[in-house]
């Protein structure tokens, strides 16, 4: 089977994403891409570099049984611009993050023209998949609003229908980058003893709320607590001054700070932590945390947003070791002193291994191309 893949944003998480899925199908997948920058204009105008771009694809005959596409595509303005090739290929929409629901900076008014390419676009496709229940649960208990502040014709009514073509695939995991990287991280660790590490591996960027994690690493701090940082993470020309901060406040003990230039460096930093805290006031699904927990650390999680649905309700609050979701700040503050302590002791390294095991690319790339086969025999 032939799949088209429609990417203008080719970067970060969503080019990890789909070299991967790419990589592992069992089906001929051609990917064509965008370089990741200035995104407003990937969705408002590149459905027409993307739409040339698949002409010269689909020159010498190649033609797609189903199309992959991204939320960062304007479907409908690439499915108008290629009818002449494509009209009666299917098509599935894949939703990493959303223009309706995507926490916005403090002061800063949404732009719904981005919103509703998304809308017009989940309307435009055969079937709409969301990386996680929760993202789906938010975009469609967003949408009402959105449409009733249009003046008539709002198309309400079509979104049971929506709903109903909509559904739920997980990120896959590179568990065997992840491994790859174990032995000489767990050799290092050995050689470098002390406190436990405590990792940051997010964007640098203020949806992740590093105010918050900072906060609660000082009030550790005042209390005489002992440990060690890993600031790792995606980072930007500005990003959030609580780095600068909480470098200079912690630079002896900062083991990691920066971007990790290679995904093989990134595993190894994961591997050489104990404990992983995500103070995230935004997550569509949260595969850098589901990263970390197969390196074997133990995740201090907000209980909201995705995380629920990603760690078993049965290890939330363990009877025998730390609790993983956390409700306030306070809270995360309180279970963080009592491991440091020692008087709660973290989840032990095979179960946490075990937590994201379904999500590697061997297995969960099936359900993937089942989903392509179902579309393209509809």
């Amino acid at each position: 089977m032939r799949v088209l893949a429609l990417e203008p944003w080719h970067g970060g998480s969503h080019r990890r994403f789909l070299d991967d899925l790419v990589r592992h199908s069992t089906h001929e997948v051609r990917a064509v891409t965008m370089a990741a920058r200035y995104w407003k204009w990937r969705m408002q105008g590149g459905a027409v570099t993307l739409a040339e771009k698949t002409r010269e694809l689909t020159a010498s005959g190649w033609r797609p049984d189903v199309i992959f596409a991204s939320d960062m595509v304007n479907l409908p303005a690439f499915l108008a611009l290629t009818r002449d090739r494509l009209a009666d290929v299917p098509v599935v929409l894949y939703f990493h993050e959303n223009q309706l629901t995507y926490p916005l900076r403090e002061g800063e008014a949404r732009d719904f023209t981005y919103a509703y390419i998304n809308v017009l676009s989940a309307l435009a496709a055969d079937r709409v998949v969301f990386n996680s229940e929760f993202h789906r649960e938010q975009f469609f208990s967003a949408l009402p609003d959105l449409l009733r502040r249009f003046p008539d014709y709002a198309h309400v009514g079509t979104l049971p229908l929506l709903r109903e073509r909509s559904e739920v695939l997980h990120l896959g995991l590179d568990l065997e980058g992840l491994d790859a990287a174990r032995a000489d991280a767990e050799a290092r660790r050995v050689r470098e003893p002390g406190p436990p590490v405590i990792l940051w591996n997010h964007r640098w960027e203020y949806d992740k709320d590093p105010e918050a994690f900072f906060r609660t690493m000082n009030r550790l701090d005042d209390a005489g607590l002992r440990f060690r940082l890993i600031l790792a993470g995606k980072t930007f020309s500005e990003h959030p001054p609580a780095f600068e901060r909480g470098f200079r406040r912690y630079a002896e003990r900062v083991l990691h700070y920066g971007y990790a230039e290679s995904f093989h460096e990134y595993a190894s930093l994961l591997h050489r932590a104990d404990l992983v805290v995500s103070t995230s006031r935004h997550e569509f699904f949260g595969i850098a945390m589901m990263e970390a927990i197969y390196c074997g650390c133990h995740p201090l999680l907000p209980n909201r947003l995705t995380y629920p649905e990603l760690v078993p309700e049965h290890l939330h609050r363990p009877l025998l070791h730390a609790p993983v979701l956390y409700d306030d700040e306070d809270g995360l503050f309180e279970i963080l002193k009592r491991v440091l302590r020692g008087e709660d002791k973290p989840l032990p390294g095979d179960v946490l291994r075990a937590i994201p095991q379904h999500l590697a690319w061997p297995q969960q790339i099936r359900a993937y191309d089942a989903l392509f086969e179902q579309v393209a025999q509809a």
